[in-house]
């Protein structure tokens, strides 16, 4: 191998860095500096080869610091594609390290790569950590079902072909719009401070002149404040994700110091092999006819298993999953309301509620929905927009999502109201929650999430934004969060397991009020248990464990799904123990254990606790 150039990094530098990264992150600060003090740091350039695990025995890892390597883990195939592409935080040559075996991989430097060399003996118990573990078993997983010649995934650098566009704050909109045609650009970031940018576009232009708003306006005025963001090294579907989420115009690209280098744009991420997610959302946001929109959304679970073959972790995957149900959802409700010319596409907004909500749904999830009208609008108003919303319903049906057997619909009068009425419902529930199914329809609106119509919160959501003050309602709902199923650990070849009953739901419901409980918006599970690790009934170590474990679980679900959908069986949340391995049943066992521990710790907490409800 050619010789390295050593690269001089502080103690104090490395020991943040490698904090940042998977698994290191499991460690204490001083176990940390200690790795980082004897760690050392190497530039290569285009085309060096930095590790080649398959001719020689190696006793250190790496972790890039800047740039990125093509990585190859089979000695066959040094000729083909890479298996993967690792860039700013990723980790490589982990397993020949660990194991002192001369197995894998060849890594090669993609233009100038700056590597830090990590001595195993003292890296090894990272990998002993639950995070490790889990590190290591995806990695395992996602290896074994790649296919052949298919890179896990593109970097988002490779998308980003051409200079960016900066302009002052005080630019006019004519003179940004200009200085676009002339770069043949569809957007100009706006510098709005050290590392901050604003974003105008091509979109953004049109509007001022649809709203008749002069064009020496200042861009400052007009620019969206703040846009989608990744840093180089990302991988390309990271960058996805945010256009998905946010169906945005462009993703802003800067460096680790904050420089721009460039945009995205969702045109740019049909050219890379692993995001076929954009071209087939494109297809379903332009979709003309609803028989097309169907057909075009059966191809969505081919794809959520191309990105777990890729080696995608699960809660990104369920999310561009999400994200693509949102799509189906707002195009199919476009579509039937402008096939009746008597109704308004405008007048209401439409709220995802449960697991849609929450940007959690998977194979087997069912669609809740419900509709919020402008106050004013008539009972009888309301009543004509009622089957063209159960249209809605059977076009989704059509394309594979599951119908909600319990009437959660806004085809259900209960499920469609005014901002008024909802916030009075919602006023309602919170008085008297132990009636009339009260917490159940608190739990669906206070996960409910706007995709059509007024996307800022609707009426009832800032009703449930004051919840934690409502003690009874905060009572019920811990109750739930600590109530155990009646199953037993141990006994898994002899029954089925339901993984959403059994595990995934009971994490869901305690991350719903742990976060209300410290006044957290935030919707997703997982962001959840971070917004309050560290509060008084749940610990920071107890968060981490049942996010580890909802991520451990969802996978298995996922996966489980992905297999019933290739056999031609409707996807479910119940398995089979003698069809899991061994490993997995224990895996499993423990997870369910450690929920069950950390309930039972929260019920305790409970009784002693005073205020907690």
């Amino acid at each position: 191998m050619p010789a390295a150039r050593t690269v001089d990094l502080d103690v104090a530098t490395l020991t943040g860095f490698l904090g940042s990264c998977a698994p290191f992150d499991a460690l204490e600060p001083p176990e940390l500096a200690r790795i980082a003090a004897h760690a050392a740091v190497e530039q290569y350039e285009a085309g060096d080869v930095v590790l080649d695990a398959f001719d020689a025995r190696i006793a250190e890892l790496f972790v890039v610091w800047e740039g990125r390597v093509d990585i190859w883990l089979n000695t066959d195939r040094l000729t083909e594609l890479p298996d993967k592409t690792e860039g700013s935080g990723g980790l490589f040559g982990y397993v020949a390290a660990l194991t002192g075996a001369a197995l894998r991989p060849r890594a090669v430097a993609v233009g100038r790569v700056v590597v830090v060399r990590l001595p195993a003996d003292l890296v090894a118990p990272a990998f002993a950590s639950r995070r490790g573990a889990r590190f290591l078993a995806q990695e395992v997983w996602s290896t074994n079902q790649r296919a052949v010649g298919i890179p896990a995934y593109t970097l988002v650098d490779d998308l980003v072909a051409r200079a960016p566009l900066v302009v002052d704050p005080g630019t006019s909109i004519a003179d940004a719009a200009l200085r676009m045609a002339q770069a043949d650009l569809g957007y100009a970031a706006v510098g709005i401070g050290p590392g901050r940018f604003g974003l105008v576009t091509d979109a953004s232009v049109r509007d001022v002149v649809a709203a008749a708003l002069p064009t020496t306006t200042p861009v400052a005025e007009v620019m969206d404040p703040d846009p989608p963001r990744v840093q180089l090294g990302a991988s390309a579907t990271e960058a996805l994700i945010k256009v998905l989420e946010g169906a945005a115009d462009v993703v802003l690209v800067t460096d680790r110091a904050g420089e721009l280098c460039g945009a995205v744009a969702p045109i740019d991420f049909v050219v890379s092999s692993t995001t076929a997610g954009a071209a087939l959302h494109e297809q379903l946001r332009r979709a003309t006819t609803v028989t097309e929109l169907e057909h075009r959304y059966r191809g969505v679970p081919q794809l959520v298993s191309d990105l777990m073959a890729r080696g995608l972790a699960s809660s990104r995957v369920i999310t561009v999953h999400s994200a693509l149900v949102d799509t189906l959802v707002r195009r199919a409700v476009q579509l039937v309301v402008a096939a009746h010319p008597d109704l308004d596409v405008d007048a209401f907004t439409w709220l995802s509620l449960g697991s849609n909500g929450r940007r959690e749904a998977v194979l087997s999830s069912d669609l809740d929905a419900a509709v919020s009208f402008a106050d004013g609008t008539s009972a009888e108003e309301i009543a004509r927009y009622r089957p063209a919303f159960l249209e809605v319903a059977h076009v989704l049906e059509r394309a594979g999502l599951n119908h909600d057997r319990h009437g959660v619909s806004p085809g259900n009068q209960e499920f469609t109201r005014t901002h008024r009425q909802w916030q009075a419902a919602a006023r309602g529930w919170l008085s008297r929650p132990r009636e009339d199914d009260a917490v159940i329809k608190t739990c669906l609106l206070v996960d409910g999430r706007p995709i059509h119509g007024d996307l800022t919160l609707p009426e009832v959501a800032r009703v449930f934004g004051d919840l934690r003050l409502h003690p009874s309602t905060m009572e019920v709902l811990l109750a739930i969060s600590v109530d155990r199923p009646r199953t037993r650990r141990g006994r898994w070849r002899r029954r089925q397991v339901d993984l959403k009953r059994e595990a995934l739901l009971p994490i869901t419901n305690i991350a719903r009020w742990a976060a209300l409980s410290v006044g957290s918006p935030v919707l997703q599970t997982q962001e959840r248990l971070r917004a309050a690790a560290g509060s008084r009934m749940l610990s920071a170590e107890d968060a981490d464990t049942l996010d580890d474990v909802f991520e451990i679980v969802q996978r298995m679900r996922l996966r489980h799904q992905l297999e019933q959908f290739q056999a031609g069986e409707p996807p479910s949340d119940t398995v089979r123990p003698r069809d899991l391995s061994s490993i997995e049943a224990g895996v499993l066992d423990e997870a369910i254990g450690e929920i069950t521990a950390i309930q039972r710790r929260m019920a305790t907490k409970a009784r002693y606790v005073p205020d907690l409800g």
